[in-house]
């Protein structure tokens, strides 16, 4: 599952390959982006791939999947549809405003109440600040944090023997878990023709900034 995932990502333009400078000033040669999905089959695929990784965790199932203003709002409503339609597990879903609204409803919180056992739903790990104040949300609404699902873990190392993904579970007091890794990436890569040049740049990537 995690190599179709991988190939999903590339075909969808969602991972791409060449020179890109990240938001913490680091130069990458790959680009991680959920964003490039943006039509019914992909968000289906990507609601698949959610759910069967939320299923396959072996653990008791969430009541609520937030997604973070904005790329996590999309991942939680598919991945809900997905539970539903492949699973029979019907989930409430919450996402949350950049601004709070002041008038109408009111508040910052849209959807189902965050209550029961709430999982995070986005896209990769990097500063972690939306999966942060997201996780603030749940806490302060009185929902159970019980972890948080991302697509990709870049496996970057940010302290001494410390990767960001585990530097936020460290922090959030829940596990934060992965469709597919940088090794995942890189396995995949070295499986298919076409992609010497940037299997070599990320290789020398890894080894420079990730975990071996």
């Amino acid at each position: 599952m995690t190599g179709r995932f991988v190939g999903e990502m590339i075909e969808r333009g969602v991972l791409r390959f060449g020179d890109f400078t990240l938001k913490s000033g680091r130069r990458s040669p790959y680009f991680f982006n959920l964003g490039s999905i943006d039509d019914g089959a992909g968000l289906a695929m990507l609601g698949e791939a959610y759910a069967n990784a939320i299923v396959s965790l072996g653990r008791e199932l969430p009541d609520v999947l937030f997604g973070p203003a904005y790329k996590g709002i999309p991942i939680a409503v598919a991945a809900a549809v997905a539970l539903q339609r492949d699973h029979g597990i019907s989930v409430g879903v919450a996402f949350n405003r950049k601004e709070t609204k002041s008038h109408g409803e009111g508040g910052s919180l849209i959807g189902h109440a965050l209550q029961g056992r709430v999982l995070i739903v986005d896209d990769v790990m990097t500063a972690g600040t939306a999966v942060t104040e997201a996780a603030s949300l749940v806490r302060n609404s009185t929902g159970n944090l019980v972890g948080v699902l991302v697509a990709l873990d870049r496996q970057e190392i940010v302290a001494p023997g410390q990767t960001a993904v585990a530097r936020m579970a460290q922090e959030l007091g829940a596990p934060v878990f992965a469709i597919s890794t940088l090794r995942d990436v890189i396995a995949y890569l070295d499986s298919r023709g076409g992609y010497a040049d940037s299997l070599a740049q990320i290789r020398t990537y890894q080894r420079e900034h990730c975990v071996a």
